[in-house]
């Protein structure tokens, strides 16, 4: 630091050649490969110190910054750019397109366009496709796509890449494939592009068609092909498909990397083989805390609460600290266990370790208290969170539900729009519920009316959660307007059991069984939902022969699908029609033990008919399996004073008496509006 400094035009000719060209070469290569912001602020400078900054100078020395990542730089000097060249241009759209800044880039490439003076080329063409997919600006990216075919560029694996990545984000397969089906070189890329875009537009199968073509088609295969496809296999549940992955990771030795590990163990999870995933977990060399939240979410999914406990312990036991995702899961688990104890141990370490700020701990902890009967805890952790994300709001809606709070659900969603909280699918069908717990006409008017508005009436899963609302509050004839707009593709099992059991409810059964026999003539196979539905259709309406043929029909081809509650259906069917010892017999054959739902079915019906005999061995039952159920005691004693026996009738009560059990008093709600 001693004596003067020699000055900065005089050391950087010491450093860097004095001709234009070196220096433009030297530029050029900052701008386009070298990543080195020492370098190109030292060029900038020897070029304003040497007088070489020209125009064509300034757009080399822009787009070094904007390839460094000096947006707030190269920003500054492309606006005092003299006149704005070709390179500046490619330079800005480039560097706000991988900033996240797509708009800007997009309107530089207008901007570039409508002066007419420079064309776009097979590098810069890239960057605005993708750009265009970042904003889903689908019919944009359709109009870039023409401009790239007009201009001859389309045949670059680069340019048909980046189309493709750019259909898949915008939700058009079709067009994504139609450009796959044109190019004339797919690369790896290309393939792999179409296989991950398949699985993130919510089309697994057609994913794993495309990697399946690409193996017949031997295509070398690269660990992002296994990233991509492995995904797909655990969302199919594809077992098969997922080991012969396996295999060819083996055999192409991309299992040392461990993000196809961490990849291989979570498809053998979703797969619900979970010594196939122990067996991945075991061989690791290397594991971080995704490996083990996987393995802990994998025993959690498969209901191996012990596993994921004794999982969590090995993970601390080795010095891996849980995370966010972890802390969530292991809350879930709670929330299936109804164990509210060690759900608050977690929620406590939570807090130490600063997760619970986190929105999947949020929502984890909502869930938890609210499954556990604890929604006052649940409201509190709801409280505390910020109010712009959706996700804690869906949560406190399914909890409001989950504890019967449905008109407090209703103000929270009302609540929702006033604060402008962007609503999405899961909001609705947390929602729904609701209204079909409140039954209340005028209340379905309005949601169906915003749904309209909104936009939402046009997904199918929303539009089976209004035909429930409707069939709740008895309007049938809008039940089945909503349930005929739907397209025969998108009725699928739950929106045929809604209308089934809607009609089925209000005593129509005839309708209800016609419409189960046009289900199944559609295609649709029908679930265990689907046959209690129609089964209580048939009781409701005394159609005691279609009951018991639908049952047989269930017995010899769904067997699999036999519930109590299908005995239960079958047990009040017969009692109602006097077919007491029928009844009696089937609950003997039963291949389970009988249920008190079945019992009661029983002793519903000999109290309609009168029948001591039966009643008493369905009483006797009763009073073991549900000693408290005063119901039962009240049944048994109406049918001893029916038929005059009020000694035995006396004696019953007598027995409730003992027990010291109170029938409770009945009660009604009017509701009444506009006072």
């Amino acid at each position: 630091m001693n004596g003067r400094c020699p000055p900065l035009s005089r050391t950087l000719k010491h450093l860097f050649p004095t001709t234009a060209a070196q220096c433009e070469s030297l530029l050029r290569r900052c701008a386009t490969t070298a990543k080195s912001l020492g370098t190109t602020e030292k060029l900038h400078a020897y070029t304003v110190t040497s007088g070489l900054l020209s125009n064509h100078f300034l757009s080399l020395i822009i787009a070094a910054y904007g390839l460094c990542g000096h947006a707030a730089y190269a920003c500054k000097l492309f606006d005092q750019l003299p006149k704005r060249t070709l390179i500046a241009y490619k330079a800005m759209v480039r560097m706000h397109t991988e900033s996240g800044h797509s708009r800007h880039a997009l309107e530089l490439f207008v901007e570039m366009h409508k002066l007419g003076s420079y064309s776009a080329d097979e590098y810069m063409y890239p960057f605005v496709i993708r750009a265009c997919g970042d904003l889903m600006l689908l019919e944009l990216g359709m109009v870039i796509h023409g401009l790239t075919a007009k201009s001859g560029f389309l045949s670059g694996s680069f340019v048909g890449n980046s189309l493709l990545a750019m259909y898949m984000k915008c939700g058009d397969g079709e067009g994504a494939r139609r450009v796959f089906g044109g190019m004339e070189v797919k690369t790896v890329v290309s393939w792999n592009t179409m296989i991950s875009g398949y699985f993130r537009s919510g089309s697994a199968k057609e994913s794993l068609m495309v990697f399946r073509e690409m193996v017949d088609g031997e295509v070398e295969v690269d660990s992002a092909t296994v990233l991509s496809v492995l995904p797909a296999c655990g969302y199919l549940r594809d077992f098969e498909t997922g080991q012969q992955v396996h295999l060819l990771v083996e055999n192409k030795g991309f299992g040392k990397r461990l993000a196809v590990q961490n990849a291989l163990v979570d498809m053998y999870v979703k797969c619900g083989r979970m010594d196939e995933a122990r067996g991945v977990f075991d061989g690791m060399v290397e594991r971080d805390v995704v490996t083990w939240t996987t393995m802990i979410s994998g025993y959690i999914l498969n209901e191996n609460f012990g596993g994921a406990l004794e999982m969590c312990k090995l993970m601390q036991f080795e010095g891996v600290r849980p995370n966010e995702v972890t802390i969530a899961a292991l809350l879930a688990m709670c929330a299936n266990l109804r164990n509210l104890r060690l759900g608050k141990c977690l929620h406590g370490w939570a807090v130490r370790q600063y997760f619970d700020c986190d929105v999947n701990v949020e929502t984890s902890l909502i869930d938890l208290y609210a499954k556990c009967g604890s929604f006052r805890l649940s409201f509190r952790v709801f409280s505390r969170t910020s109010k712009t994300n959706t996700v804690p709001w869906n949560a406190i809606l399914s909890g409001c539900i989950h504890n019967n709070l449905a008109q407090e659900a209703i103000e929270l969603f009302k609540k929702m729009l006033l604060e402008a909280v962007k609503l999405d699918d899961a909001t609705l069908k947390s929602l729904l519920p609701a209204y079909a717990i409140e039954a209340d006409l005028q209340q379905a008017m309005n949601i169906h009316s915003y749904l309209i508005k909104s936009g939402f009436v046009r997904k199918p899963e929303i539009v089976t959660g209004l035909m429930d609302i409707y069939s709740k509050c008895g309007s049938l004839q809008s039940t089945y307007k909503l349930f005929d707009g739907l397209s025969m593709r998108n009725r699928d099992i739950v929106s045929w059991s809604v209308i089934i059991a809607g009609y089925g409810k209000h005593g129509d059964g005839k309708a209800a069984l016609s419409l189960f026999n046009e289900m199944i003539r559609s295609g649709v196979k029908p679930n265990e939902v689907t046959f209690t539905s129609v089964l209580h259709a048939c009781g409701h309406a005394g159609l005691v022969d279609n009951g018991l043929t639908l049952f047989t029909f269930m017995q010899k081809n769904y067997q699999e699908s036999l519930r109590m509650d299908h005995y239960t259906c079958i047990i009040d069917l017969l009692g109602r029609a006097d077919r007491l010892e029928e009844a009696y017999e089937l609950i003997n054959t039963m291949p389970f033990e009988p249920s008190p739902a079945i019992w009661g079915a029983l002793l519903g019906g000999c109290v309609i008919h009168q029948n001591i005999e039966l009643g008493e061995i369905a009483a006797k039952w009763l009073f073991e399996l549900e000693p408290e159920n005063t119901g039962n005691y009240v049944l048994m004693g109406n049918i001893y004073a029916a038929v005059g026996r009020f000694d035995d009738a006396e004696k019953v009560r007598m027995m409730m008496d003992s027990i010291g059990l109170v029938k409770a008093p009945a009660n009604s709600v009017i509701e009444v509006r506009n006072l």
